[in-house]
């Protein structure tokens, strides 16, 4: 363990080196540095990786607090607000003035000839948009009543105007709000399933890799076999298994052990490539000799180890979950309404009719699009910071 530390702390690189000479005139840190600061400093170096760490802040802030930052009830049906379009924000009236953030009043007409209902804006009546308003009351994470919310209209306007920032669907439902509830399932589902399959790869793999013999033959004949089935198949059979009467809680957590189920192989391979490399050195036989069980030698010694490279494939992980989800959700296999995910809404989509009018409703494959973007640019910021032979 200590010559591992200390490869990574000579391999720090020029790069490091110069950046701590620059800033803090001391050229001796990079050499004691701990490895997690070292992964550090290179990552921070990585500006794509730090945008897309703060956008998937700002996603997963979100999903945790959906209930205060929608407006709308995500399940409250409009018929005067069907099919709106994105709602125009604006700083400057008609005039030419400035003023707070305000929406205009939306008249609702229809083309004589075609029937296309449209909705012009009527520049004489203002809505200021105001923050943590009073809206629909909620429990948040089930637990805590409020009604407050981050922004919104004043009640006043509630039957005259709406404030659609995604405008809305068929059913006059706010697409911004069913948005910010769809995100809770859709990115918890990805950090659960990866954390099972992670835990399941990580023990299984250490088993596998560190007592060899015959039980590294029967995980590595099972993990064979899992993956010679072809993954599309297998995800579609075991999602279709799903009761249909079940309650949304459940099919959650049963579509969530079915990724893990299946995505656990790949964590195991690696982390059994990695035992059988260092199960031989001089750091795993000195603390047998001082000794230690086997279970501190794999937790405290082998494990650490490699573990920055374990959280970056995890990182890397996660949008093919979130991806899976969403096409299992998509096609019906997977969460059904009234569950609220990103692929429970596309389904929206699939409708022509309301793809045509109302294009906005395929702003869950943008989130979808966004997420997995955001997570592939932070991995590989994650990945290349771990590795101490980089430059």
């Amino acid at each position: 363990m200590a010559e591992s530390e200390q490869a990574l702390q000579v391999d720090a690189g020029p790069d490091i080196e110069e950046e701590i000479l620059s800033e803090k005139g001391k050229g001796e840190e990079v050499y004691v540095a701990p490895p997690w600061k070292l992964m550090w400093w290179r990552f921070r170096k990585h500006k794509m990786a730090l945008i897309c760490t703060g956008v998937l802040i700002i996603l997963y802030f979100i999903a945790l607090c959906c209930e205060f930052v929608a407006p709308y009830d995500p399940n409250q049906a409009s018929i005067q607000f069907k099919q709106v379009p994105p709602t125009a924000i604006h700083i400057r009236d008609a005039e030419g003035q400035f003023h707070w953030p305000f929406i205009y009043q939306h008249d609702r007409a229809m083309d004589p000839e075609s029937f296309v209902i449209t909705y012009v804006e009527d520049t004489t009546i203002r809505y200021p948009i105001r923050l943590l308003v009073r809206g629909f009351e909620y429990k948040w994470l089930g637990r805590w009543k409020s009604d407050l919310h981050l922004f919104g209209l004043h009640s006043d306007a509630a039957d005259k105007q709406g404030l659609f920032l995604l405008g809305t669907d068929r059913l006059g439902r706010d697409m911004f709000s069913r948005l910010c509830y769809g995100a809770r399932l859709s990115l918890s589902m990805g950090l659960v399933s990866v954390f099972m399959s992670l835990v399941l790869g990580v023990v299984l793999g250490g088993i596998s890799g560190y007592f060899g013999g015959k039980i590294d033959a029967i995980i590595q004949r099972v993990i064979e076999f899992v993956r010679t089935i072809p993954t599309i198949p297998l995800y579609m059979t075991l999602s279709a298994a799903l009761p249909l009467d079940w309650p949304i809680v459940r099919v959650y957590f049963g579509l969530t052990m079915i990724l893990a189920l299946v995505g656990w192989t790949w964590m195991a391979r690696v982390v059994r490539g990695r035992f059988l490399a260092m199960r031989e050195e001089d750091f795993v036989l000195a603390a047998r000799l001082n000794g230690s069980s086997e279970m501190r030698i794999i937790l405290r010694h082998m494990l650490p180890s490699f573990l920055s490279y374990v959280i970056a494939a995890l990182t890397l992980n996660i949008p093919n979950m979130i991806l899976w989800e969403t096409g299992l959700s998509f096609i019906g296999l997977g969460l059904r309404a009234p569950a609220i995910s990103w692929g429970v809404l596309l389904q929206e989509a699939m409708n022509l009719r309301s793809l045509v009018l109302a294009p906005w409703v395929l702003a869950p494959g943008v989130a979808v699009v966004l997420s997995v973007l955001a997570f592939n640019f932070v991995g590989d910021g994650l990945r290349d910071a771990a590795d101490p032979y980089s430059r």
